[in-house]
């Protein structure tokens, strides 16, 4: 059976006030902090993605990636985008001829993300994976979300995919998740209650007009301690 897991979705429209200098809006700033702080608390999963173009966080299985670009007019396929092994989807039924554009099959692993720009950007400083990152809240703050009822921030990878991460990992059990929506995989062929690893689910989120509808998802979330 679904399991429900209530992510309530608010995504708060980003003010940027020139003052002195550019503020971001409170939601943006702590999803860097709190990035900043999964990027600090498993460097182990942490690496630079050069075929890529950016820099990755593996999930603790190595079955899923999400990986970021350090320039969007250098980016080979997307700038955000998570990489799947398809085994446990296959096995699950998938027929990868049957998905939609958006998804890339790659030796042996499945791609879906999106362009966010064709911007080239320019850093300050070192470019790290944080500073990457600082760079997509600066220019593409719209990407960027709060989930309140799991108290996760995350980032919109088109589609209804997504990668989060707690705003807190000391106080949550489900520090990092990767999500996909179920759509197109079902229409393929899958049975997304039998993808090994993952979680058929339903997930609360708020429609265009504010109110609280429940969505299906496939989730693989993970407790990095």
């Amino acid at each position: 059976m679904k399991t429900t897991i209530k992510l309530t979705a608010l995504f708060a429209m980003l003010a940027i006030t020139a003052i002195s200098c550019s503020k971001l809006d409170v939601v943006a700033s702590y999803s860097i902090r709190s990035f900043d702080e999964l990027l600090q608390s498993a460097p182990q999963l942490v690496s630079e993605d050069k075929a890529n173009g950016g820099w990755s966080i593996a999930a603790p299985d190595n079955s899923v990636r999400f990986i970021w670009s350090k320039n969007f007019a250098e980016s080979p396929i997307y700038d955000v985008m998570l990489e799947i092994d398809i085994d446990p989807f296959i096995a699950a039924g998938l027929d990868p001829l049957k998905l939609p554009g958006n998804f890339i099959f790659r030796d042996g692993m499945l791609i879906v993300g999106t362009k966010l720009g064709n911007e080239n950007l320019s850093y300050g400083g070192q470019i790290t994976p944080l500073a990457s990152y600082e760079q997509i809240v600066k220019l593409k703050r719209g990407s960027i979300g709060y989930h309140m009822q799991l108290d996760h921030y995350g980032i919109s990878l088109g589609g209804g995919n997504m990668f989060e991460w707690a705003k807190s990992l000391s106080t949550n059990d489900k520090d990092i998740v990767f999500v996909l929506d179920p759509e197109p995989f079902i229409a393929a062929g899958t049975d997304p209650n039998k993808i090994d690893g993952w979680a058929f689910a339903k997930v609360i989120v708020d429609d265009a007009n504010g109110k609280p509808i429940q969505v299906d998802k496939i989730l693989k979330p993970f407790n990095l301690r």
